[in-house]
Protein backbone atom coordinates (compact mmCIF):
# COMPACT_ATOMS: atom_id res chain seq x y z
CA UNK A 1 0.00 0.00 0.00
CA UNK A 2 1.27 3.05 -1.02
CA UNK A 3 1.35 6.26 1.69
CA UNK A 4 0.46 9.76 0.79
CA UNK A 5 3.68 11.58 1.43
CA UNK A 6 3.20 15.57 1.59
CA UNK A 7 6.08 17.66 0.03
CA UNK A 8 6.25 19.56 3.35
CA UNK A 9 7.23 18.91 6.67
CA UNK A 10 7.26 15.11 7.79
CA UNK A 11 4.50 14.20 9.76
CA UNK A 12 5.05 12.44 13.23
CA UNK A 13 2.12 10.21 12.99
CA UNK A 14 4.07 8.15 9.94
CA UNK A 15 6.34 5.99 12.15
CA UNK A 16 6.05 3.12 9.86
CA UNK A 17 5.66 1.78 6.81
CA UNK A 18 2.80 -1.33 6.38
CA UNK A 19 5.18 -3.30 4.34
CA UNK A 20 7.66 -3.56 1.34
CA UNK A 21 6.90 -2.07 -1.64
CA UNK A 22 7.72 -4.00 -4.93
CA UNK A 23 7.64 -1.60 -8.06
CA UNK A 24 6.80 -4.70 -10.21
CA UNK A 25 3.50 -4.39 -8.70
CA UNK A 26 3.01 -0.73 -9.48
CA UNK A 27 4.83 -0.04 -12.79
CA UNK A 28 4.54 -3.77 -14.55
CA UNK A 29 1.43 -5.16 -15.95
CA UNK A 30 2.31 -7.69 -17.77
CA UNK A 31 5.75 -9.81 -16.96
CA UNK A 32 6.55 -11.47 -19.93
CA UNK A 33 5.71 -8.93 -22.58
CA UNK A 34 8.13 -6.38 -20.53
CA UNK A 35 11.34 -4.89 -20.49
CA UNK A 36 13.76 -2.06 -19.12
CA UNK A 37 16.08 -0.19 -21.57
CA UNK A 38 18.19 2.89 -20.53
CA UNK A 39 17.59 5.86 -22.58
CA UNK A 40 21.08 7.53 -24.03
CA UNK A 41 20.84 11.32 -25.05
CA UNK A 42 18.50 14.25 -25.17
CA UNK A 43 15.85 13.78 -28.10
CA UNK A 44 13.15 13.28 -25.65
CA UNK A 45 13.63 15.74 -22.54
CA UNK A 46 10.68 17.04 -23.61
CA UNK A 47 9.05 14.31 -22.99
CA UNK A 48 10.30 13.98 -19.12
CA UNK A 49 12.75 11.58 -20.60
CA UNK A 50 16.76 12.05 -19.63
CA UNK A 51 19.62 11.13 -20.50
CA UNK A 52 20.60 7.64 -18.69
CA UNK A 53 16.65 6.98 -17.77
CA UNK A 54 15.39 3.49 -17.22
CA UNK A 55 12.45 3.25 -19.11
CA UNK A 56 9.89 0.28 -18.65
CA UNK A 57 8.82 -1.06 -22.17
CA UNK A 58 5.55 -3.57 -22.86
CA UNK A 59 5.44 -5.05 -25.74
CA UNK A 60 1.99 -6.14 -26.00
CA UNK A 61 0.66 -2.84 -26.01
CA UNK A 62 -0.70 -1.23 -29.39
CA UNK A 63 1.72 1.87 -30.54
CA UNK A 64 -0.95 4.86 -31.19
CA UNK A 65 -0.54 8.05 -31.84
CA UNK A 66 1.38 10.32 -29.42
CA UNK A 67 2.77 7.29 -27.46
CA UNK A 68 6.18 7.21 -26.82
CA UNK A 69 8.00 4.02 -28.18
CA UNK A 70 10.94 1.99 -28.46
CA UNK A 71 11.71 1.43 -32.41
CA UNK A 72 13.35 -0.29 -34.82
CA UNK A 73 14.78 2.25 -37.63
CA UNK A 74 17.43 1.04 -39.93
CA UNK A 75 18.44 -1.87 -37.65
CA UNK A 76 18.87 0.60 -34.32
CA UNK A 77 16.95 1.21 -31.22
CA UNK A 78 15.77 4.75 -30.54
CA UNK A 79 13.29 6.00 -28.68
CA UNK A 80 10.70 8.42 -29.90
CA UNK A 81 6.73 9.86 -29.79
CA UNK A 82 5.04 7.61 -32.80
CA UNK A 83 2.96 9.96 -34.65
CA UNK A 84 0.33 8.99 -37.63
CA UNK A 85 -2.22 11.40 -39.72
CA UNK A 86 -3.95 8.98 -42.11
CA UNK A 87 -1.65 6.44 -43.78
CA UNK A 88 1.41 8.54 -42.70
CA UNK A 89 3.26 8.18 -39.41
CA UNK A 90 6.70 8.95 -38.54
CA UNK A 91 8.67 8.86 -35.32
CA UNK A 92 8.63 12.42 -33.47
CA UNK A 93 11.88 14.02 -30.89
CA UNK A 94 10.45 15.59 -28.15
CA UNK A 95 13.57 18.21 -28.47
CA UNK A 96 13.55 20.92 -31.22
CA UNK A 97 17.48 20.26 -31.76
CA UNK A 98 16.61 16.67 -32.82
CA UNK A 99 15.10 16.03 -36.98
CA UNK A 100 11.50 13.66 -37.16
CA UNK A 101 12.54 10.24 -38.31
CA UNK A 102 10.11 9.48 -41.41
CA UNK A 103 8.84 5.81 -41.06
CA UNK A 104 8.65 4.99 -44.51
CA UNK A 105 9.88 0.98 -45.22
CA UNK A 106 9.11 -2.14 -43.99
CA UNK A 107 12.43 -2.39 -42.34
CA UNK A 108 11.68 0.13 -39.17
CA UNK A 109 9.27 -0.92 -36.84
CA UNK A 110 7.79 -0.33 -33.42
CA UNK A 111 9.55 -3.11 -30.71
CA UNK A 112 7.37 -1.93 -27.88
CA UNK A 113 6.16 1.18 -25.53
CA UNK A 114 7.25 2.67 -23.22
CA UNK A 115 4.87 3.09 -20.24
CA UNK A 116 7.09 4.60 -17.51
CA UNK A 117 10.50 6.50 -17.25
CA UNK A 118 12.57 6.99 -13.90
CA UNK A 119 14.62 9.62 -14.19
CA UNK A 120 18.04 10.19 -11.88
CA UNK A 121 17.79 13.67 -10.48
Amino acid sequence: MLTPTPAGFPSPAEDHVDRDLDLNEHLIRRPAATFFVRACGRSMIGAGINDGALLIVDRSEEARDGRVVVAVVEGQHTVKRYRCKGARCWLEAANPDYPDIQVIDDESRVWGVVTFAINPL
